[in-house]
């Protein structure tokens, strides 16, 4: 369908349907889905933050961690919320999982600090570290903020592969499938590697 500008419209069609059409357009809007500012191929952010593993403070590095191989990069709204706990317990349930793919995972929110080493010695179980953007650059960096509330990351997952450039990305509200979608991802990763091989 072409393109119609507003002007063509108003000319068109009756004035009590063109207002009816322009209140639905921002309902349309929401309901289609963020699209990430990374595509695959390009480049992520390299970042390092304050993290906590099992409630000990560290500095995370991604640069660090892309050396040693594949890494999931997952942002998540907020500590402690129930679909936050949700998904942080299924990575912890799916470690081992990633370990035998040689892939680390790293949960990143605007929490501070404090609430975030907590939450990774109880939620996380002492599984995989959680980095604080409080300051929110590295979700701006990643495009992982909300859009509504734009204080808070969106759920949205990274498989960043060790060349430092994005592999395969998954955003959804619903965190569920982002376990799954993040195993599935980094196995297509490791059988594309051994076929070059």
């Amino acid at each position: 369908m072409p393109l119609i500008h507003c002007e063509t419209l108003t000319m068109t069609l009756p004035l009590k349907k063109f207002f009816s059409a322009l209140a639905m357009m921002p309902a349309f809007a929401v309901c289609l889905p963020a699209q990430a500012a990374l595509d695959i191929g390009e480049p992520a952010p390299k970042f390092s933050a304050p993290a906590a593993l099992d409630g000990k403070p560290f500095t995370y590095s991604l640069a660090s961690e892309l050396a040693k191989g594949p890494v999931v990069v997952y942002f998540f709204p907020a500590a402690y919320s129930t679909a936050c706990s949700i998904e942080a317990h299924a990575f912890a349930e799916a470690i081992d999982e990633f370990k035998a793919l040689g892939t680390s995972v790293i949960g990143v929110s605007t929490d501070d600090l404090e609430t975030l080493s907590k939450f990774s010695s109880q939620t996380c179980q002492g599984k995989f570290p959680v980095a604080s953007d409080a300051t929110k650059s590295i979700s701006k960096g990643f495009d992982a903020l909300m859009q509504t509330r734009p204080d808070y990351a969106t759920r949205v997952s990274y498989v960043i592969a060790p060349d430092g450039k994005v592999a395969f990305i998954y955003q959804s509200l619903n965190p569920e499938k982002h376990v799954e979608k993040m195993l599935s991802a980094v196995k297509d990763l490791s059988a594309n590697r051994d076929k070059k091989q």
